[in-house]
């Protein structure tokens, strides 16, 4: 494993169907790895709302002030982590959990949760019986996903796991089968003469990696999970002598020999892959900071950003050429007398102004400068922040003459060839104007807001060249 002891190896368990197995298996398999290495640490926690892992490792006056929930709320998780029973560390569970899933965006909020978590040595998550936000999330962060099956039914259900990857592009080889809760008394006439051999059969004609061990249907275990005590009693110490605690032997043997087998666990290497994206988007980021105008495209004034000084609208043009900003009450000029032919000295109260102002911050512009048989002119179009087209208009440009201060002219002498008037051509481009927070105008140029723009961008494009 990686030098590092905070950057756990992580292993989820996790199966559509409910009835397999799955939160026993992630429980003793917990204890089973502490049993075979003391000094490793072992921790667990579930996204499930059972409780089952609490009341199996919780120690009786423990004060609980965190929850798992905390974790999604960017508590690092070493933080929240208990000392339980049998030498395992667990998150307590939550209640709340349904009601963060829709602050979870992405499939890959987990991982870069863990790989800042600084739990160290091995962690195991139990997941809910469905693939929703959370247990993608586990999925995808771990280095080793077991899957519990018992019979056709949970073997078909799996298959949907498989296909969460495929479309991923992910490598399926962490992905393992074993056969649970298997009736030994059951059998079968033919080459596949019981259940185990059955299931791992289908499992191999799917594509599947099983194990080969198998986990047997026990009397004396389901006993150590529902008793008159309403305790649960781990199967290491109360379930010698059965084949279940042999099997479970095994089955630590194995995951073991994979946790030691990985230099480096899927946790680090995320938080490898995770700087070189940030610093990546840092570097972008900058790169178009430092490709912006310093002064406003429509007045010429000098902008700073610190300063703020009404900075609403951010411009690109289409092929890349020129990016800035423009200030408010210039852009709201413009559109007011070259565009809808509205008296510019109305009063910054002035309904009409308003309303201006309100409509132009709801709106994307895009400006293509075209010449045909009457000369140069400029449409106009219109777009709400979805790409869905309000209003298209042409207006003509008048003749460049030196000393104009007319807004058009200035506006679209940046896409000109030339500066000696409009008989050239001009770029084959249009210049997009979009609203930007005056608080933080440069926020767009963040990767994120930057990717929704070229969006935008795009979109545009193909409905006015």
């Amino acid at each position: 494993m990686c030098a590092m002891k905070n950057y756990p190896y992580i292993i989820t368990v996790s199966s559509e169907k409910g009835g397999v197995g799955k939160t026993t298996l992630a429980t003793n398999l917990a204890i089973f790895i502490k049993a075979l290495d003391e000094n490793l640490p072992v921790s667990i926690f579930s996204f499930d709302n059972h409780f089952t892992i609490d009341k199996m490792f919780a120690i009786k006056g423990q004060k609980l002030n965190s929850d798992v929930s905390d974790l999604l709320l960017e508590t690092t998780g070493r933080e929240l982590l208990y000392t339980g029973q049998y030498g395992i560390n667990y998150i307590p569970s939550s209640t709340a959990l349904a009601d963060l899933k829709s602050s979870v965006k992405g499939p890959m909020v987990l991982a870069r949760l863990l790989a800042a978590s600084d739990i160290p040595g091995v962690l195991i998550i139990d997941t809910r019986p469905d693939l929703d936000v959370l247990t993608q999330n586990a999925l995808y962060a771990a280095d080793q996903v077991i899957i519990p099956i018992k019979d056709l039914a949970s073997m078909e259900n799996c298959r949907n796991i498989f296909d969460l990857f495929d479309k991923r592009g992910l490598d399926k080889k962490s992905l393992s089968l074993i056969p649970c809760l298997i009736d030994e008394r059951i059998k079968f006439e033919g080459m596949f003469n019981d259940q185990k051999t059955l299931l791992k059969a289908y499992a191999i004609n799917r594509g599947y990696r099983c194990h080969d061990i198998y986990i047997s249907k026990s009397p004396k275990v389901e006993s150590l999970n529902t008793n008159p005590d309403g305790k649960i009693y781990p199967i290491l110490t109360h379930g010698r002598g059965t084949d279940v605690f042999g099997q479970f032997t095994q089955l630590a043997k194995v995951v073991m020999e994979e946790i030691k087998a990985t230099k480096e666990p899927r946790s680090y290497l995320f938080l490898q892959w995770l700087t070189a994206e940030n610093d990546r988007k840092k570097e972008a980021f900058f790169a178009r900071l430092s490709g912006l105008k310093s002064d406003c495209l429509l007045c010429g004034r000098p902008l700073s950003l610190d300063k703020q000084h009404g900075v609403s609208y951010f411009y690109e043009t289409s092929d890349g050429g020129a990016t800035g900003f423009m200030e408010e009450a210039c852009f709201s000029d413009f559109l007011m007398s070259s565009l809808y032919n509205i008296n510019t000295h109305l009063a910054a109260d002035d309904p009409v102004r308003l309303m201006l102002h309100d409509t132009a911050k709801e709106s994307a512009f895009a400006f293509k400068p075209r010449i045909n048989g009457n000369g140069a002119e400029v449409e106009c179009h219109r777009f709400d922040l979805s790409g869905a087209q309000i209003s298209r208009k042409s207006y003509p440009l008048m003749e460049h003459r030196e000393g104009t201060t007319d807004k058009p002219e200035q506006l679209f002498t940046l896409m000109s060839g030339t500066l000696d008037g409009y008989g050239g051509t001009f770029r084959d481009a249009f210049l997009l104007v979009h609203p930007v927070n005056a608080k933080n105008p440069e926020a767009i140029l963040v990767e994120e807001n930057y990717r929704e723009l070229t969006k935008l961008r795009k979109s545009i494009a193909e409905q006015i060249n």
